[in-house]
């Protein structure tokens, strides 16, 4: 069997979710006893476009119906590697900035064990795992 020479790539379709005094949601993760902050979002599926897999994703993991603006904001390749029953793959991340005009407060899936509204700059903080185009467009939100 011949191995192929180009890498596989699954897409991930993230929100950064706006809040009117401009803070950003984050949602905190526990996984293999290890916890991170991520923005909302998941893997593209088949079928799906990528604005249906935004929407039912913040849906699924925040309770937010009413993304309110969508707008895109990056897409970049990232170092993260998945394992599935294959190979390991790499992931792209889709990026949408999605203001919205209104207090929200989440309702938190079962993936998740908290959220916190943050600044951009302390969202950087937090998402040390999203390369740095992505940081870099981060702070013109400021």
């Amino acid at each position: 069997m011949i191995k192929a020479k180009e890498d596989t790539f699954h897409l991930g379709v993230k929100a950064l979710i706006r809040s009117p005094n401009k803070e950003i949601l984050l949602l905190e993760r526990s996984l293999f006893n290890k916890n991170y902050w991520d923005l909302p979002g998941g893997r593209l599926q088949k079928g799906e476009s990528l604005l249906q897999t935004l929407k039912r994703e913040i849906t699924e993991e925040t309770g937010l119906n009413d993304i309110g603006n969508v707008q895109p904001f990056i897409t970049v390749l990232t170092d993260i590697r998945i394992q599935n029953a294959q190979e390991d793959v790499g992931l792209v991340f889709s990026i949408f900035l999605c203001d919205i005009n209104h207090a929200f407060s989440p309702q938190l899936s079962d993936e998740h064990i908290n959220f916190k509204w943050l600044s951009p700059y302390e969202c950087l903080e937090k998402l040390k795992q999203y390369p740095s185009p992505f940081a870099d467009k981060l702070i013109n939100l400021c």
